[in-house]
């Protein structure tokens, strides 16, 4: 069954439902285990999200924040997703919180993976994810057809962060790229898919009925991750 997804007007509106419902968890997790984890996604519809969220009266110091996918290239670089979540979220009282990077200047992507994974276990489970989906129905950096999807999408392994090479012959991604895995969204305390646009919604509502083993969206729907979809024509 496809879940619910909770409709929005007014973009302003919907960036501020996906703030607070992200929030909310991370206010709830400090307040039951005095500390919270945060991962965050890249691309253009996160930015309003963010901003949204720095302004909310949490105890930053207390909450970890990570991504859930990375382009392997420095924070330097234009195209990094940690370069965006510091200009938009971690700002004001927000940047009181404690950054993770997936990237690390290793030899090769799966090396800076491994190293990430190294990091981010200590932080234990994430609290309150931010989910982007591409109209390819990608999430995280977990590709249709990449040789990586199986493996990323395998419910059974541990979480961890995994590489994932540029595409061949076209095909996305055009950089190497760091993600997280499924386990990790499905020991997540709250995961919000934030959508825009009549094309992401149809495609979400198209990939939800899909091969599990095959189709990211369909795979967070088969193994219950704990999602909630908000949608909105267009961003703020």
């Amino acid at each position: 069954m496809t879940p619910e997804v909770q409709s929005f007007d007014r973009g302003a509106d919907w960036a501020a439902a996906c703030a607070e419902r992200l929030t909310g968890a991370l206010a709830e997790a400090v307040a039951a285990n005095g500390r919270a984890t945060f991962a965050g996604s890249g691309g253009s519809t996160p930015g309003p999200i963010y901003r949204r969220m720095a302004e909310a009266p949490l105890d930053w110091s207390r909450i970890v924040a990570t991504l859930i996918d990375e382009r392997y290239v420095p924070e330097s670089d234009d195209r990094s997703n940690a370069r965006l979540l510091k200009q938009t979220l971690l700002t004001g009282p927000a940047s009181a919180a404690r950054f993770v990077p997936l990237y690390h200047p290793a030899v090769t992507v799966d090396r800076a993976a491994a190293l990430a994974t190294a990091a981010l276990r200590p932080e234990g489970r994430l609290d309150a994810v931010l989910l982007g989906m591409g109209e390819d129905g990608h999430i995280c950096s977990i590709f249709p057809g990449s040789p990586t999807l199986k493996t990323l999408l395998s419910p059974g392994l541990d979480p961890a962060v995994l590489g994932v090479p540029a595409g061949r012959e076209g095909m996305a991604p055009a950089l190497e790229r760091l993600t997280i895995n499924l386990p990790y969204l499905m020991r997540a305390g709250r995961v919000v898919l934030a959508l825009t646009g009549a094309r992401k919604r149809a495609v979400f509502e198209e990939q939800a009925a899909g091969d599990p083993a095959m189709t990211p969206i369909a795979a967070l729907v088969a193994h219950e991750v704990p999602l909630e979809i908000l949608w909105s024509e267009g961003a703020p």
